[in-house]
C-alpha cells in the first residue's frame, strides 16, 4: 500500500528571493523569477540592511545604508525590467533594516510566502563547506519550502524551458521528514513532467573489512537482501501515487558519515535538475552536527543543482 495519499498539484502563490545585490545572488534570483513566472506567483525581492556593524557608528549610518540599499534595489528592478526578466511577473521590492533573519521571517509570515529562494557562496572554512550565515539561518529555520541555489548549480534551469527536463532526485531515509517531502517531490515531478528518482542510502550493512564474523559471501548476501528490501520500500512509497513519468528507484551503500556523499554522487551521475530532501523539526535545530541536518547541510553546500528542503 502506498504511504502517500493522491497528491494535489503544488501551487506556489508567493515566492521570496533574498538578495544582497552581489554576484552570488544573480543565479538564485534567475531561478526565483523563472519559478514565479511558471506558477503565476508573486515575487518578493527582499534585502535587509543589517544593523550589526552600524550600532557603534550611530543611527545616521543605518539610515544612510538603508537609503543606499533602496537605490541598489531600484537599480536591480530597472535592470531586470530592461532585460524583460520581470515580464509577466507580479513583484514587490522590500528593503528593511534590523537583524536579517528576524526581518525575513516577518516578511515570510506577513506575505504568507510559500517558497524562499536563497543562494550560498559555498566557500570552505575549517575543512568544510559553509552556507554563509544568513543562508544558513534561512535554511535551518524557515517553516516554508526553501530552494537553495549554490554557486555550482547549473546556470540555466529547467523551469525556463530552454532545454529538456532532467530527473528530480528525492533522497529518503524512510523517516517522517522524508515522507513529508514525498508529496512535494511527486507534485513537482508531475508539474514539469520530470522523472522522479527515489534514492535510499543503506548505511547499516557490514563489510568484510569491518568484521571478522562474516565471510565475504555472507556480506554479499546481506547487502543484496538489504538492497532488495530497500527497493521494495521505495516502490511502496509511490505504489498508489499518480506519476506522469514512470519513477526509478536507486539504492546505494555507504557509512553513516558518507550518506551526503552518496546522494551527491547519484545526483551527479544522473545530472538531476533538483534534489529534494525532508528536514526534521527539532528543538535542537541549531546543532548543525545532528546527523539529519548535517547530511542536508552537506548536500546543499555541495550540490550542482538546486536543493529543495521541506520541514516536517
Amino acid at each position: 500500500m502506498s504511504l502517500v495519499e493522491p497528491t494535489p498539484d503544488l501551487r506556489l502563490k508567493s515566492i521570496l528571493a533574498a538578495t544582497d545585490f552581489s554576484e552570488a545572488s544573480q543565479k538564485p534570483l534567475r531561478h526565483a523569477l523563472a519559478i514565479a513566472r511558471h506558477y503565476g506567483a508573486k515575487l518578493y525581492l527582499a534585502h535587509v540592511v543589517s544593523s550589526l556593524g552600524f550600532t557603534l557608528v550611530g543611527p545616521d549610518a543605518v539610515s544612510a545604508a538603508t537609503e543606499a540599499a533602496w537605490r541598489d534595489a531600484r537599480q536591480l528592478e530597472d535592470d531586470l525590467a530592461r532585460r524583460g526578466a520581470l515580464a509577466g511577473v507580479r513583484h514587490e521590492v522590500i528593503v528593511r533594516q534590523g537583524e536579517v533573519w528576524e526581518e525575513l521571517e516577518k516578511v515570510i509570515t506577513q506575505e504568507q510566502v510559500d517558497l524562499v529562494v536563497i543562494g550560498t557562496h559555498g566557500r570552505r572554512g575549517l575543512g568544510k563547506l559553509l552556507l554563509g550565515s544568513v543562508a544558513e539561518q534561512i535554511f535551518r529555520h524557515a517553516d516554508c519550502l526553501v530552494l537553495t541555489v549554490g554557486p555550482g548549480s547549473f546556470q540555466e534551469n529547467a523551469v525556463e524551458g530552454t532545454r529538456a527536463i532532467r530527473p528530480f532526485l528525492l533522497a529518503t531515509d524512510f523517516g517522517e521528514a522524508s515522507l513529508q517531502a514525498l508529496p512535494y517531490a511527486i507534485s513537482s515531478a508531475n508539474h514539469f513532467r520530470a522523472k522522479l528518482v527515489l534514492l535510499h542510502v543503506v548505511s547499516a550493512v557490514p563489510t568484510p573489512e569491518s568484521t571478522r564474523w562474516y565471510t565475504a559471501g555472507d556480506v554479499m548476501q546481506m547487502r543484496e537482501n538489504a538492497r532488495m528490501a530497500s527497493l521494495r520500500r521505495l516502490e511502496e512509497l509511490t505504489q498508489n501515487a499518480t506519476l506522469e513519468v514512470r519513477p526509478e528507484f536507486a539504492v546505494e551503500f555507504g557509512s553513516t558519515n558518507s550518506v551526503s556523499e552518496k546522494i551527491l554522487q547519484t545526483a551527479e551521475k544522473l545530472m538531476v535538475d533538483a534534489i529534494i530532501m525532508g528536514l526534521h523539526r527539532s528543538a535542537h535545530i541549531a546543532t548543525v552536527t545532528h546527523m539529519p541536518w548535517a547530511t542536508a547541510y552537506e548536500v546543499v553546500c555541495g550540490a550542482r543543482c538546486p536543493v529543495l528542503t521541506v520541514r516536517n
